[in-house]
């Protein structure tokens, strides 16, 4: 597998570098706020200007710096011998090409896909297969019809992660009182309050089973687009819910926003409005030590950001010609229905959770369920097992979109 360019990896390096040091400066800006406010001080106008202007910078530079480590990934992926599907994996597996799907030849097929890049398959062929000729696809697509689909991308916010466990055990920050300050030689040196608690992150499994007719098993193109459009993009549509919203009772994943501090702004502007308060978020992610990377709104109220205008009927936000990745305060914004309306969730996604996944989604395609040989019918099955871990649950916020 080819490595990104050198050139690539500088540019990584030094924006790297650069957050580092733009993190730095805020939160000293931050805390400096934060101590005015608290001590009935006037915030001056070149403090706010100064504080707008380096958290102006952080957005930029991490959502460039994502961009970047998208792009090596992808220059990674393009030196493979092509991309496959979930489906393309099941109809060009030796197990299906080599199987005649008809009479008394019945089994089972399992897929087991890889996440990442996905070139290659294990496959296993339940007893009673018999060698056939090559399958041929086919014209026929009438009647099958792909889903709705929405954008799903909390996964791609998280930081990727795997475990061969049933669960994770990990540490969770929970308190930090940084009371580093100048002190005289031969003096006592204070002592900072870092807190932590092990934690344990269960994995649990997301599955469904669905039919399918023995004349699309004989069809590669609409078997290709059923297992791609149903049986990932059904795990995924729970996913998604499961990792912003899981509630950690029962089977479910314990989610960000169950976890998450709640909005607690460190002063209060005259005239609040939306945008105002998911500022204020970005920054009370800041000081609790952690760069914000991305906001997570419902499509409702990412609308109602976007159609925001000026005094002269000029859109702030939105641009109905342009076609650019939706931002705001320069973060990338993730607009899914698995966000109730009216509350957002802002935070370092990137740094302060994780993935584990214990099983990749697995496809599952036998005739042998229940009546599947009598009605000629086969039975779909994909699953996929996952945990998911908040290490610091100060560094997402979650709250009201609109003022009270």
């Amino acid at each position: 597998m080819a490595e990104p360019t050198v050139d690539l990896a500088t540019k990584i390096g030094e924006l790297g570098a650069s957050l580092s040091t733009i993190k730095e400066t805020v939160q000293n800006l931050g805390a400096d706020l934060t101590a005015k406010v608290q001590a009935g001080g006037t915030v001056t106008a070149e403090l706010k200007e100064a504080t707008d202007k380096a958290l102006s910078e952080l957005g930029d530079v991490t959502t460039r710096l994502g961009d970047l480590e998208k792009r090596a990934a992808r220059e990674k992926e393009a030196v493979e011998d092509g991309y496959k599907s979930l489906g393309d994996m099941v109809i060009e597996s030796a197990a299906y090409k080599a199987g005649n799907l008809t009479g008394a030849s019945r089994g089972a097929i399992k897929v087991t896909a890889d996440r990442a890049a996905i070139t290659s398959a294990n496959t296993t062929v339940g007893a009673g297969r018999s060698a056939g000729t090559s399958l041929i696809p086919g014209a026929r697509v009438a009647g099958i019809f792909g889903l709705p689909e929405r954008q799903l991308t909390i996964r791609d916010l998280l930081l990727p992660g795997q475990t061969s466990s049933n669960s994770v055990e990990y540490v969770k920050e929970t308190g930090y009182t940084n009371a580093a300050a100048p002190v005289a030689e031969t003096t006592a040196k204070p002592y900072s309050d870092l807190t932590f608690d092990m934690a344990t992150a269960p994995v649990r499994t997301l599955a469904h089973l669905f039919k399918a007719s023995r004349q699309i098993l004989d069809d590669a193109p609409a078997l290709k687009s059923y297992i791609d459009g149903r049986a990932r993009y059904g795990l995924k549509f729970v996913e998604e819910n499961q990792l912003l919203n899981g509630s950690g009772v029962g089977q479910n994943i314990l989610g960000i926003v169950p976890q998450a501090t709640a909005f607690a702004p460190a002063f209060t502007p005259a005239g609040e409005t939306a945008i105002d308060r998911l500022r204020l978020a970005i920054l009370q992610v800041i000081l609790a030590e952690y760069p914000a990377t991305a906001f997570v709104l419902n499509p409702i109220d990412w609308a109602k950001i976007e159609l925001t205008k000026d005094a002269g009927e000029n859109y702030i936000i939105g641009n109905p010609q342009g076609s650019l990745t939706p931002t705001l305060w320069n973060l990338p914004v993730v607009s899914t229905q698995a966000m109730a309306a009216g509350d957002f969730l802002t935070g370092a996604f990137s740094y302060a959770a994780q993935i584990f996944d214990r099983m990749e989604i697995e496809v599952l395609l036998s005739s042998e369920n229940v009546d599947d040989f009598e009605k000629n019918m086969f039975t779909i099955r994909a699953e996929e097992r996952l945990g998911l871990a908040v290490y610091r649950p100060e560094a997402f916020v979650t709250g009201d979109v609109n003022p009270a």
